[in-house]
């Protein structure tokens, strides 16, 4: 299957990579922590890259799936006829945007509406028995948590908004979110990103995974689900066919700190999920690609989302002034709770000047190469050319 990912330059493929030698100290819990025996063993089968330095995670992966197995099993047991029996009288709000665009605050943000719920990290990592073991192992497991994301400096803890995408890899091993373990093999999980790409046996184990997640959570706690994940900007029609009234924020920010942003991720993700070796000669055009990919896929489906179900911010605005932002979305999506949310929101912004973002420089030779490549989404989206050097976090 062809990735339409064309060789890059040699300039594209030093452009923004950072040099590797501050990586993060290496976690004690990875993305392959939450595989069941058969997500393994699928995992497996597509051949990823081991080395003996990563040889640990995989080990230690493969000894929690018997676990995870045989605890997604009784919850199925005991769970899964009031799952199946659960409604979904609210359908998700689903935040867009690629990467590094600012999904992450306006998640958190949102999130902090007592009228609106989401999935964390402890249920995205272990999507099959959440119900079953959270109570009991979440709290014995914190210590095994890094304080921070190494990307971002975002305080980390099981009861974090999370990426619902992080549970539909380790639930179905559908998911471009192998991506860490198949660097430069987009043909492995470029068709993750759409359903409408897969075949029709993954499209109907995909779209039942997200199915049970959303019940699973209405089946915890009350109120709307915010789902965050740079994946569903790609997937708007199968969200749209599932939730017919859905809700939809997207949200963008100028492409260079997008780019450059990205890379820095893939650098700090990649070496805590990876099981080979990092290949950083690669993910300069990658980023691109999938950044212009996803561009492309939203303002050609955008279309599809009733009126009044979608709102577009730019992450600029929001970071001048969230709380202005989030009462005009509130507003413009008929969303409830704002008046219960509001102070609450306000007084978490206001420790904003506190909070210490990553400061890195773009070079200018990589300012030229992006504002001539996406010359069309800095017109699209009204970000002026600049040719000088440009603060990215």
């Amino acid at each position: 299957m062809s990735t339409g990912v064309q060789t890059a330059s040699p300039q594209q493929r030093s452009a923004g990579v950072e040099a590797l030698g501050d990586l993060p100290p290496r976690n004690r819990v990875c993305l392959w922590h939450g595989l069941s025996v058969s997500g393994f063993c699928k995992f497996l089968s597509l051949k990823p890259e081991i080395t003996a330095r990563n040889l640990d995670r995989l080990v230690s992966a493969g000894l929690l799936t018997g676990y995870n197995s045989l605890m997604n099993g009784l919850e199925s047991l005991i769970y899964g006829g009031r799952i199946a029996r659960t409604p979904v009288s609210a359908p998700p709000i689903f935040i867009l945007g690629h990467w590094r665009s600012g999904t992450t605050m306006l998640h958190n943000l949102m999130t902090l509406n007592p009228k609106f719920t989401f999935l964390n990290l402890y249920e995205c990592l272990f999507p099959g028995h959440f119900l079953l073991t959270q109570k009991i192992n979440a709290p014995l497991t914190e210590w095994l948590l890094p304080r921070k994301r190494p990307m971002d400096n975002v305080e980390v803890s099981w009861a974090a908004p999370q990426e619902d995408e992080v549970a539909l890899a380790v639930w179905t091993t559908l998911s471009p979110y192998l991506m860490p373990a198949f660097q430069g093999r987009m043909s492995v999980y470029e068709r993750f990103l759409d359903p409408a790409e897969m075949t029709e046996p993954e499209r109907r184990i995909w779209k039942d995974a997200l199915l049970t997640l959303v019940k699973k959570v209405a089946l915890r706690r009350k109120g709307i689900c915010v789902m965050k994940s740079p994946t569903h900007t790609y997937r708007v029609p199968t969200l749209l066919e599932m939730f017919p009234d859905a809700k939809f924020v997207y949200i963008c920010r100028d492409p260079r700190a997008v780019y450059q942003s990205t890379i820095h991720l893939r650098k700090m993700m990649f070496a805590e999920n990876t099981l080979g070796n990092l290949r950083p000669e690669v993910w300069s055009e990658e980023t691109l690609y999938l950044y212009e990919k996803s561009v492309r896929r939203f303002e050609d489906t955008k279309h599809l989302i009733p009126e009044g179900n979608l709102f577009e911010l730019k992450f600029e605005d929001l970071e001048k002034a969230p709380a202005d932002i989030l009462e005009k979305m509130h507003a413009s999506l008929n969303l409830p709770g704002w008046d219960e949310a509001e102070a609450r929101i306000r007084k978490v912004v206001s420790g904003f000047s506190t909070y210490r973002k990553n400061s890195y420089r773009i070079d200018t030779d990589t300012i030229q190469m992006l504002e001539t490549r996406l010359r069309w989404v800095f017109d699209l989206y009204g970000y002026a050319l600049t040719q000088g050097d440009f603060a990215a976090a």
